[in-house]
């Protein structure tokens, strides 16, 4: 049952992150692989870096252990130094973006990110 569910999840998610604007159809049928992020990934971290793309706000965070990592939200107005917590994750790999014309190794598509006060 857990199994379905995920792919069901997968599904759903793979179906808002390509309908999400024709921009982003684009970018997201070029990645050569796509995963639904597991339990363990974060949920939150410290911005960074920004980047504004194809309605998303690309935002390499800093976990608290640490550790690097890009996400890609909705437009989100963010700056370096804010904490940003976001939810519904969808790890993608070898992403290439068109807009920001660069590949990222992984990335977290997910569906809201906001600023922790």
């Amino acid at each position: 049952m857990k199994l379905i569910a995920k792919s069901v999840f997968t599904s759903l998610c793979a179906t808002i992150v390509i309908c999400a604007s024709p921009m982003a159809a684009a970018e997201t049928a070029n990645a050569p692989l796509l995963l639904a992020a597991n339990d363990a990934a974060p949920t939150g971290g410290k911005v960074v870096s920004t980047a504004e793309a194809a309605g998303y706000t690309y935002m390499e965070l800093s976990a608290a252990d640490g550790k690097k990592f890009w996400i890609a939200a909705p437009t989100t107005k963010v700056k370096v130094g804010d904490m940003v917590r976001f939810n519904d994750s969808m790890m993608m790999t070898n992403f290439a973006s068109k807009g920001l014309k660069r590949t990222f190794d992984t990335i977290l598509f997910v569906s809201s990110a906001s600023v922790v006060k």
